[in-house]
């Protein structure tokens, strides 16, 4: 009986999982690496039944899946799956790592909110010039915040703003109540962003959300409103943003951009009242111990003979 094949992106990533998990849990699946330079010494295309993406930089890796004929199961290091939601159309299950990166995107959603409004961006600036720039802010305090997306990480997020006395509205596909209270659906976009001072986007990148926050959206925000961009940087139109922003009228702080990484002479690096990092959301300190905890219970499970978790559903 030939055994399962997990192949992961790297040696020191297998070594960590391998390191969580007795011998007796591991005993019926291989675990071995998979790279376009080992690829050929060591494995058989044939013989890799799941694989393991890296966390950044997935897509030479994704653009390889086509050569494994008995691949079955592909598990990100990520939350969203966006590259991968083909798959299951071909019968090849996607697991995430959702979960993993819930706090660090959360710190981050908050952090960039408070940055922008409360001038940090610019005092970092005046710091490098020396020059003391006093002016008075605008607090996260009473400001109204809208959180589109209600998941996992949307969750925490409105957990880390409920200490700030916000307004807080939370809109997802569709309208319902929850443990939290109200949410309300996409459809009433048009009369709840002229009441919202911060809109923090959180929701996954499908048919339904790419480009959602385009001009007429934009057009509907009041003056001086904040974009906080932490999903994906095609949930946003960067053209109408671009437009927008240079106008001054409008606040983003985003982690995502569309094209990412954002090339250099980009017109978005050069808006007024825009700030940028890098998509570090998710990645911090954090990161590793965790997902290193959900990989190893993914080969638990593959091992037992047991579904894994976070599995996509279609």
């Amino acid at each position: 009986m030939s055994l399962t094949t997990i192949a992961f992106p790297t040696s020191e990533l297998r070594n960590q999982v391998i390191a969580r998990i007795p011998a007796h849990q591991r005993d019926k699946v291989d675990l071995v690496v998979f790279s376009d330079a080992e690829r050929s010494a060591k494995l058989s295309r044939d013989d890799i039944d799941i694989v393991v993406l890296p966390y950044l930089d997935s897509g030479p890796t994704i653009e390889l899946l086509d050569e494994l004929p008995n691949l079955r199961l592909v598990i990100t290091q990520t939350t969203g799956y966006d590259p991968v939601a083909h798959l299951p159309e071909r019968g090849i299950q996607v697991a995430t790592a959702s979960g993993v990166h819930t706090g660090g995107t959360a710190e981050l959603a908050l952090a960039l909110t408070l940055a922008s409004l409360r001038g940090i961006d610019d005092a970092v600036r005046s710091q490098v010039s020396r020059n003391w720039a006093h002016q008075r802010y605008r607090s996260l305090q009473d400001r109204r915040v809208m959180i589109i997306g209600v998941g996992e990480i949307g969750a925490a997020i409105a957990d880390r703003f409920d200490p700030f006395e916000v307004q807080l509205t939370r809109v997802a596909s569709s309208a319902r109540e929850d443990e939290r209270g109200q949410v309300h659906g996409v459809d009433e976009l048009p009369t709840l962003l002229p009441h919202t001072e911060v809109v923090v986007l959180i929701t996954p990148l499908n048919d339904g959300t790419h480009h959602l926050v385009d001009a007429d959206f934009l057009s509907r925000l009041p003056d001086n409103a904040l974009i906080v961009n932490v999903a994906r940087g095609k949930v946003v139109d960067t053209d109408a943003l671009v437009a927008e922003l240079s106008t001054g009228r409008l606040h983003a702080a985003l982690d995502v951009t569309d094209p990412e990484p954002l090339p250099e002479n980009h017109p978005l690096w050069g808006t007024p009242n825009t700030l940028i990092t890098p998509h570090v959301g998710g990645d911090t300190s954090a990161f590793e111990p965790r997902v290193v905890k959900i990989l190893a219970e993914q080969v638990r499970r593959i091992n037992d003979g047991e579904q894994p978790i976070n599995l996509i559903q279609v």
